[in-house]
């Protein structure tokens, strides 16, 4: 089971986090992709396709001090701000499109992990 945190506009501000199996995860997250805007997905895939996909994922919430790890996050309303976000959808790019919002020391791990 991989990890996927929701990032969206929800009062609470939890950012829970879900857990998908290896095929829901690559379907939500292809070609080494670990970021992903909602509205992309369900565009790419087809809204009865991407939701048959994403429904038994919210059926498997897991609290974060049980999870090992973030494997992927998605992003729920943020198609206006994808402009913050790698073109790649792959968080080791992000140092392409926002030098100055990660520290050296991001800069360093994300090149080593490309």
């Amino acid at each position: 089971m991989k990890n996927i945190q929701i990032i969206d506009d929800a009062a609470n501000a939890t950012f829970s986090i879900f857990q998908a199996t290896d095929a829901e995860f690559a379907a939500i997250f292809p070609d080494g992709r670990d970021i992903e805007i909602a509205e992309d997905f369900f565009e790419r895939l087809g809204e009865e396709k991407a939701g048959t996909i994403i429904e038994p994922i919210w059926e498997r919430p897991i609290l974060k001090r049980d999870a090992l790890g973030i494997h992927g996050t998605i992003y729920y309303g943020w198609s206006e701000r994808r402009k913050y976000l790698p073109v790649s959808k792959r968080e080791v790019d992000l140092v392409d499109s926002d030098p100055w919002g990660i520290n050296h020391a991001q800069r360093r791990l994300f090149a080593a992990n490309r």
